[in-house]
Protein backbone atom coordinates (compact mmCIF):
# COMPACT_ATOMS: atom_id res chain seq x y z
CA UNK A 1 0.00 0.00 0.00
CA UNK A 2 1.37 3.78 -0.61
CA UNK A 3 2.36 5.19 2.26
CA UNK A 4 -0.24 8.11 1.19
CA UNK A 5 -2.88 5.97 1.13
CA UNK A 6 -2.14 4.72 4.22
CA UNK A 7 -1.77 8.42 5.90
CA UNK A 8 -4.74 9.41 4.35
CA UNK A 9 -6.80 6.42 5.79
CA UNK A 10 -5.52 7.49 9.29
CA UNK A 11 -7.15 10.87 8.39
CA UNK A 12 -10.06 9.59 7.20
CA UNK A 13 -10.25 7.40 11.09
CA UNK A 14 -10.13 10.08 12.71
CA UNK A 15 -12.75 13.01 11.21
CA UNK A 16 -15.09 10.54 9.49
CA UNK A 17 -14.84 6.90 9.59
CA UNK A 18 -12.84 5.70 12.32
CA UNK A 19 -12.83 4.19 15.99
CA UNK A 20 -9.94 2.37 16.36
CA UNK A 21 -7.46 4.92 18.17
CA UNK A 22 -9.93 6.99 20.22
CA UNK A 23 -12.98 4.59 19.94
CA UNK A 24 -14.59 7.77 18.21
CA UNK A 25 -14.02 10.16 15.31
CA UNK A 26 -15.56 13.51 14.56
CA UNK A 27 -18.31 12.82 12.60
CA UNK A 28 -20.15 10.32 15.55
CA UNK A 29 -18.99 13.27 18.37
CA UNK A 30 -21.08 16.28 16.35
CA UNK A 31 -23.17 15.06 13.64
CA UNK A 32 -26.03 14.32 16.15
CA UNK A 33 -25.26 17.15 18.17
CA UNK A 34 -27.22 20.28 18.40
CA UNK A 35 -26.11 23.83 17.75
CA UNK A 36 -26.96 24.89 21.08
CA UNK A 37 -24.89 22.24 22.96
CA UNK A 38 -22.10 22.94 20.56
CA UNK A 39 -21.94 26.75 21.71
CA UNK A 40 -22.23 26.45 25.06
CA UNK A 41 -19.62 27.67 26.75
CA UNK A 42 -17.64 26.23 30.35
CA UNK A 43 -16.55 28.91 31.95
CA UNK A 44 -13.28 29.96 29.83
CA UNK A 45 -13.33 27.18 27.87
CA UNK A 46 -13.41 26.80 23.79
CA UNK A 47 -16.99 25.74 22.80
CA UNK A 48 -16.97 22.63 20.75
CA UNK A 49 -18.59 24.56 18.02
CA UNK A 50 -14.92 26.67 18.36
CA UNK A 51 -12.79 23.60 18.89
CA UNK A 52 -14.67 21.85 15.51
CA UNK A 53 -13.90 25.06 13.47
CA UNK A 54 -10.05 25.66 14.71
CA UNK A 55 -9.42 21.99 12.89
CA UNK A 56 -11.67 22.83 10.55
CA UNK A 57 -9.32 25.85 9.70
CA UNK A 58 -6.37 23.91 9.60
CA UNK A 59 -7.61 21.33 7.26
CA UNK A 60 -9.62 23.90 4.56
CA UNK A 61 -5.46 25.75 4.53
CA UNK A 62 -3.77 22.81 3.77
CA UNK A 63 -6.41 21.84 1.06
CA UNK A 64 -5.38 24.85 -0.27
CA UNK A 65 -1.34 24.45 -0.18
CA UNK A 66 -1.96 20.71 -1.83
CA UNK A 67 -3.76 22.38 -4.50
CA UNK A 68 -0.92 24.69 -5.67
CA UNK A 69 -1.99 28.00 -3.38
CA UNK A 70 -0.15 29.90 -0.47
CA UNK A 71 0.06 29.35 2.91
CA UNK A 72 -2.53 31.89 4.05
CA UNK A 73 -3.59 30.02 7.47
CA UNK A 74 -1.99 31.94 10.61
CA UNK A 75 -2.23 30.44 14.24
CA UNK A 76 -3.57 33.65 15.64
CA UNK A 77 -6.35 33.15 13.77
CA UNK A 78 -7.47 29.61 14.26
CA UNK A 79 -10.02 30.81 16.88
CA UNK A 80 -11.69 33.24 15.43
CA UNK A 81 -14.97 32.61 13.47
CA UNK A 82 -18.39 34.16 13.29
CA UNK A 83 -20.50 32.97 15.85
CA UNK A 84 -22.88 29.61 14.95
CA UNK A 85 -26.46 30.76 15.71
CA UNK A 86 -28.65 28.13 13.99
CA UNK A 87 -28.91 24.79 13.52
CA UNK A 88 -29.04 25.29 9.88
CA UNK A 89 -25.89 27.12 10.63
CA UNK A 90 -24.43 24.28 12.30
CA UNK A 91 -25.29 21.66 9.83
CA UNK A 92 -24.13 24.11 7.25
CA UNK A 93 -20.59 23.98 8.83
CA UNK A 94 -20.66 20.20 9.24
CA UNK A 95 -21.45 19.34 6.00
CA UNK A 96 -18.47 21.71 4.68
CA UNK A 97 -16.33 20.26 7.37
CA UNK A 98 -16.61 16.71 5.82
CA UNK A 99 -16.57 17.81 2.89
CA UNK A 100 -13.83 19.28 3.00
CA UNK A 101 -11.77 16.51 5.27
CA UNK A 102 -12.80 13.81 2.24
CA UNK A 103 -10.90 16.53 0.21
CA UNK A 104 -7.87 16.51 2.27
CA UNK A 105 -7.96 12.67 2.39
CA UNK A 106 -8.13 12.54 -1.13
CA UNK A 107 -5.77 15.17 -1.89
CA UNK A 108 -3.48 13.07 0.24
CA UNK A 109 -4.22 10.26 -1.82
CA UNK A 110 -3.12 11.81 -5.14
CA UNK A 111 0.44 12.89 -3.95
CA UNK A 112 2.84 10.60 -4.88
CA UNK A 113 4.89 9.09 -1.93
CA UNK A 114 7.90 10.81 -3.06
CA UNK A 115 5.91 14.56 -2.04
CA UNK A 116 5.82 13.12 1.51
CA UNK A 117 9.64 14.43 2.05
CA UNK A 118 9.28 17.44 0.28
CA UNK A 119 9.73 20.84 1.79
CA UNK A 120 5.84 21.96 3.12
CA UNK A 121 5.99 25.75 1.25
CA UNK A 122 9.17 26.73 3.36
CA UNK A 123 12.05 24.16 5.04
CA UNK A 124 11.27 26.27 8.24
CA UNK A 125 7.49 24.29 8.02
CA UNK A 126 9.11 20.60 8.03
CA UNK A 127 7.86 18.28 5.25
CA UNK A 128 4.32 17.37 3.92
CA UNK A 129 4.73 14.37 6.08
CA UNK A 130 5.29 16.20 8.85
CA UNK A 131 2.96 18.61 8.52
CA UNK A 132 0.14 15.68 7.56
CA UNK A 133 0.92 13.98 10.74
CA UNK A 134 0.59 16.85 12.78
CA UNK A 135 -2.94 17.62 11.10
CA UNK A 136 -4.05 14.26 12.48
CA UNK A 137 -2.25 14.50 16.15
CA UNK A 138 -3.69 17.37 16.36
CA UNK A 139 -7.38 16.27 15.19
CA UNK A 140 -6.59 14.20 17.92
CA UNK A 141 -6.13 16.26 20.67
CA UNK A 142 -9.22 18.44 20.06
CA UNK A 143 -11.25 15.66 20.09
CA UNK A 144 -10.61 14.43 23.55
CA UNK A 145 -11.67 18.11 24.40
CA UNK A 146 -14.49 17.71 22.57
CA UNK A 147 -15.54 14.79 23.98
CA UNK A 148 -14.60 16.09 27.22
CA UNK A 149 -16.97 19.07 27.22
CA UNK A 150 -19.72 16.69 25.78
CA UNK A 151 -19.53 15.28 28.77
CA UNK A 152 -19.22 18.18 30.77
CA UNK A 153 -22.60 19.41 29.54
CA UNK A 154 -24.60 16.44 29.50
CA UNK A 155 -24.80 16.47 33.34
Amino acid sequence: MKSTVEIASRFREIILNGTWVANTNYKLQLENLDWKTAVTPIQNLNTIAVLAQHIHYYINGLNLVFKGGPLDIKDKFSFDFLPIQSQDEWENFLTKFWNDSEEFASLIEQMPDEKLNESFVDEKYGTYRRNIDCMIEHSYYHLGQIVLLKKLLSH
